[in-house]
C-alpha cells in the first residue's frame, strides 16, 4: 500500500504496510483500485453527458476513499463495481483499463504532489456535494469538475498546467460549500447561538456521529414520543444550532469530544451508536454490537442502515437504544479543559446580523484583531497548542471557530468583548464557506482586501476535507496561515517553497511565538 493524505501518516511520510488510521494493506490497495476506475470513468465521460445517478455514484466512491469512512473490503469492492458498470455504460459496452494508481506514486514528486493536491481536494468536495445531493442540491459546475479533475490525475501534465487545475479545485469547492450552506439552511433554517449541555440524561439515548443533518432528521423523526433522547457528537454539534432540528425537545445535548476520543468514550457505552460519515475508528469489542454505519460508511462486523429513496429504517438502531437502556443516573461529561456546556451557532449571518457592532468595537479599539482557530482535530502530540493559543490569545481579541478542530477549546470560558462573545463557533468544516462570507463583508466594511485586515487564520488539519478548503483559501488569495500540526506529506519540498513564497504559508511554532509574530 501507499497512503499519505491524512495528517497522522507514518513517519510523516507515508504509510506502507498498515494505515495508521488503522486501515489495512488490503482496503488501502482496494480504495487506489477504486480510484483508478473513477480516473477510467472521467476518461469514458469527455463528450459525454453523465446524469445525476453517475455524478452520485462518482461522488459517493470519491467519499468512500477519505480517510476514516471505510474499512470493509466488501463495500468497497462493490463501489468498484458499480463505478466500472458506470464507465461501461458511457463507453457503449466497450472496454477501457483502469488507471493504475502506483503511476501517480511513481511519477516525479512536484507533479505527483499537485496531482495529489487535486485528488485529495476532490475527496474532501465529493463529500459536501453528496450531503447537498441528499437534500436536492446539486450543480453542474460542480458535477463536472469532477470528471475534470480525475482526468488531470491520469493525464500526463506539466507543473505549469496542473497548478491552475489545483487554485480551480479550490474554486469550485467554493461554489460547493455555497450549495451545501443553500442545502442546510433551505431545508432547516439559519442557525441560531445556542448553549449545548454535556450531561447524557438517564433513561434510553441514542449518539449521532458524522456531519450528516439528513440522517439526524430522520432519526429525529423516527424516536418522536418514544422516550429516546438523541446527542450529537463530534461535527454534528452544529446541529443544535439548526432551528428545524433544535425544535425537537428530544435533541438533549453533545456526547463527549473530538472523533480520536470515540474508542474511550464510547467503551461499553448504554447506547447504539449511529455513523453518518467519517470519522469511525476500527471498532472495539466493548461497543461493536452497537455501532450503526450508514451512508458511504463501512465497518465489517458492523449493522449497516441502508437508504430506501430519500428515506431510511432507523427501527434497528431504536430497537438497540431501548435494549440497552442508557445509563442508570444522569451522567455528567465534560469537554477536553473541563467545561460542562459549549456553545454553537454563529452562523455567518448571525454574526453579519451584528456587523454594527462589530464595526464599532473595532473602530473604538475594544476588538483588536480576530482569530480564526479550526480545522480538523486528531491524535498526533502537539494539538494542544491550540488549547494554548486560544488560552493565550489577548481579551482585545475574539476567536472564531470551526469543524472538530475546536474540541481542543471550544469548552473554556473566554468571556466576552464589546457586548460579543469572544468564542463563536460557526459550525462544520463545510462552514468555513461562512467564515469567508465574514472576511468579504469586514472587508468591504473598512475598505481594504481581506489580507489587510486584522485577521489570522490559525489552522489545523486532518484529513481531505482540509484540502479543499486550503485550496479555496489560495484560489480567494488569502495568505499568512499558520498551518499544523504538521504540514502535508504529500506537499512537496517544491510545491512547499511555491506556498511558502505566494501565500507565506508558515508552520505553526509555539502558541507563544505564533501570537508575538501576528500580533507584533
Amino acid at each position: 500500500m501507499f497512503c499519505f493524505q491524512c495528517e497522522q501518516t507514518a513517519g510523516g511520510s507515508a504509510c506502507t504496510f498498515r494505515g495508521v488510521c488503522g486501515k489495512q494493506a488490503d482496503t488501502a490497495n482496494l480504495q487506489d483500485e477504486l480510484t483508478g476506475a473513477l480516473v477510467a470513468l472521467a476518461r469514458a465521460a469527455v463528450g459525454k453527458k453523465p446524469g445525476l445517478s453517475t455524478h452520485k455514484a462518482v461522488m459517493e466512491a470519491l467519499f468512500t476513499t477519505i480517510t476514516n469512512v471505510n474499512f470493509n473490503d466488501e463495500t468497497v469492492q462493490q463501489q468498484i463495481n458499480k463505478i466500472n458498470n458506470e464507465k461501461t455504460a458511457l463507453l457503449a459496452g466497450q472496454c477501457a483499463e483502469n488507471f493504475r494508481m502506483d503511476i501517480l506514486w511513481e511519477d516525479q514528486e512536484d507533479i505527483r504532489s499537485l496531482k495529489s493536491l487535486i485528488l485529495l481536494g476532490l475527496r474532501g468536495m465529493a463529500a459536501y456535494a453528496d450531503h447537498a445531493m441528499v437534500l436536492g442540491y446539486s450543480d453542474d459546475v460542480v458535477n463536472d469538475f469532477f470528471y475534470e479533475g480525475l482526468r488531470a490525475v491520469g493525464d500526463g501534465k506539466t507543473m505549469e498546467e496542473l497548478l491552475p487545475l489545483v487554485l480551480k479545485t479550490g474554486e469550485v469547492n467554493l461554489r460547493c460549500m455555497d450549495l451545501l450552506d443553500r442545502a442546510n439552511t433551505e431545508t432547516y433554517g439559519i442557525p441560531v447561538p445556542v448553549t449545548v449541555p454535556l450531561t447524557i440524561e438517564k433513561g434510553p439515548f441514542i449518539v449521532v456521529t458524522g456531519h450528516d443533518l439528513h440522517d439526524l432528521y430522520l432519526l429525529l423523526e423516527q424516536t418522536k414520543d418514544k422516550g429516546i433522547n438523541i446527542y450529537t457528537h463530534g461535527e454534528m454539534l452544529p446541529c443544535h444550532g439548526y432551528p428545524k432540528l433544535k425544535a425537537y425537545p428530544h435533541l438533549k445535548g453533545n456526547f463527549g469530544t473530538a472523533w480520536q476520543n470515540q474508542q474511550k468514550e464510547f467503551d461499553h457505552i448504554p447506547a447504539p451508536v449511529l455513523f453518518t460519515t467519517n470519522c469511525i475508528m476500527p471498532v472495539k469489542e466493548s461497543y461493536q454490537d452497537r455501532v450503526f454505519t450508514t451512508g458511504v460508511v463501512s465497518y465489517p462486523g458492523c449493522v449497516h442502515i441502508e437508504a430506501q429513496g430519500k428515506n431510511k429504517d432507523f427501527s434497528p438502531v431504536i430497537k438497540k437504544a431501548l435494549e440497552l437502556g442508557g445509563y442508570k443516573e444522569d451522567k455528567p461529561m465534560t469537554g477536553i479543559n473541563g467545561g460542562k456546556e459549549v456553545t454553537t451557532g454563529f452562523s455567518y449571518r448571525t454574526i453579519l446580523s451584528l456587523a454594527d457592532k462589530v464595526v464599532e468595537a473595532v473602530k473604538s479599539g475594544a476588538i483588536k484583531h480576530f482569530f480564526l482557530v479550526g480545522g480538523c482535530d486528531g491524535a498526533r502530540t502537539g494539538r494542544n497548542y491550540y488549547t494554548h493559543f486560544v488560552e493565550q490569545a489577548p481579551k482585545d481579541t475574539v476567536i472564531l471557530t470551526l469543524a472538530c478542530g475546536k474540541y481542543r477549546f471550544n469548552d473554556l470560558q473566554i468571556g466576552t468583548i464589546g457586548g460579543l462573545p469572544r468564542l463563536m463557533d460557526m459550525g462544520q468544516c463545510n462552514d468555513a464557506f461562512g467564515a469567508i462570507q465574514v472576511a468579504v463583508a469586514l472587508s468591504k466594511v473598512f475598505n481594504c482586501s481581506v489580507n489587510e485586515l486584522p485577521l489570522s487564520l490559525v489552522l489545523s488539519w486532518y484529513e481531505q476535507k482540509a484540502v479543499c478548503i486550503l485550496l479555496t483559501l489560495l484560489y480567494l488569495g488569502i495568505k499568512n496561515i499558520y498551518l499544523g500540526p504538521t504540514l502535508p506529506a504529500f506537499v512537496s519540498p517544491g510545491v512547499l517553497k511555491f506556498l511558502v513564497e505566494n501565500y507565506n504559508i508558515t508552520p505553526i511554532s509555539t502558541p507563544e511565538a505564533d501570537l508575538k509574530r501576528i500580533l507584533g
